[in-house]
């Protein structure tokens, strides 16, 4: 595998199959839609929304594309999944996407890194593709998976992660994973700062950001995180007191040897984030960039 993000989508697909088959429960009342359900019985997002959505419990946009012309809020313990092929379903929204405390967000699916949930898990060919129009907001959230996506604001993750271990919790227990966050494939307007997550895993791969990019204090459990793979970064790229970060991915299931990955930065790599980090068991940081 390439990476534990890999490891752990598949789990995810191989245990959501229940939200790939859930029967819709919206609530309408303009301008604000509530969407509720249940991990094993989400309710669906499905079509267009004139004002904002606000999901409590667990809602899937798995029935054709939806569209929120407003905010999406994902209230205490909730969780939104956005990461079916079939039907053309996809989730745009195009204000803001809040992720309160405790919550979680799974937003767009590929082939290449993150199979959607109604895809064959052996074969993939399906894809899902996001959007959203202005922020993604996520202060002390469980976890925050999206690929594929373009994110027209910026993305602020700060707090949360259900703590440094891999043992599921909230929702992830749910649906048997360990909570972890990345953001993968997508295309990010005015940068991203994540700060003071504690949690399993996180990954930042390929994707292509024109603001900086901010990496504080996060501390995770697997040695293997935080990732950093192969992105374009317009401004600059900030690691400061983080468990660990990587420019390279693991080939195996040990975390050495390594394939480095260099990142493509404009302006600054600051902190823990200016040499290559090692490929090889007792190396030393360097001598290409991170």
């Amino acid at each position: 595998m390439i990476s534990i993000s890999r490891r752990l989508i598949s789990l995810l697909v191989a245990v959501a199959g229940v939200i790939a088959v859930a029967a819709p429960s919206v609530a309408s009342a303009q301008p604000t839609t509530t969407c509720t359900g249940t991990p094993q019985s989400p309710g669906v997002l499905s079509g267009n929304y004139s004002g904002d959505v606000r999901v409590v419990g667990a809602c899937a946009a798995n029935h054709g594309p939806a569209v929120i012309n407003g905010n999406l809020t994902i209230t205490h313990g909730s969780a939104v999944v956005a990461a079916f092929g079939r039907e053309n379903s996809s989730l745009t929204v195009k204000g803001n996407v809040i992720v309160q405390d405790f919550a979680a967000l799974i937003l767009g699916c590929n082939p290449n890194s993150s199979p959607c949930f109604d895809d064959n898990p052996e074969h993939p060919t399906l894809t899902s593709n996001g959007f959203v129009g202005g922020n993604v907001l996520a202060h002390d959230a469980l976890g925050v998976i999206v690929h594929s996506t373009t994110i027209g604001g910026r993305i602020d993750q700060r707090g949360g992660g259900g703590g440094v271990t891999c043992n599921p919790v909230g929702f992830f227990a749910a649906i048997g994973s360990p909570a972890f966050t990345t953001y993968e494939d997508s295309t990010i307007g005015r940068g991203a700062t994540i700060r003071n997550v504690k949690s399993c895993w996180m990954g930042f791969n390929r994707d292509h950001v024109q603001g900086s990019v901010r990496f504080i204090n996060n501390q995770f459990a697997d040695p293997d995180a935080i990732e950093i793979l192969d992105n374009h970064i317009r401004e600059n790229l900030v690691c400061e007191g983080d468990s660990m970060v990587w420019d390279s991915f693991d080939v195996s299931e040990h975390l050495y040897p390594r394939v480095y990955r260099r990142n493509h930065v404009g302006g600054k790599r600051v902190g823990q984030c200016v040499l290559e980090s090692p490929r090889d068991q007792g190396g030393a940081p360097g001598p290409l960039p991170f």
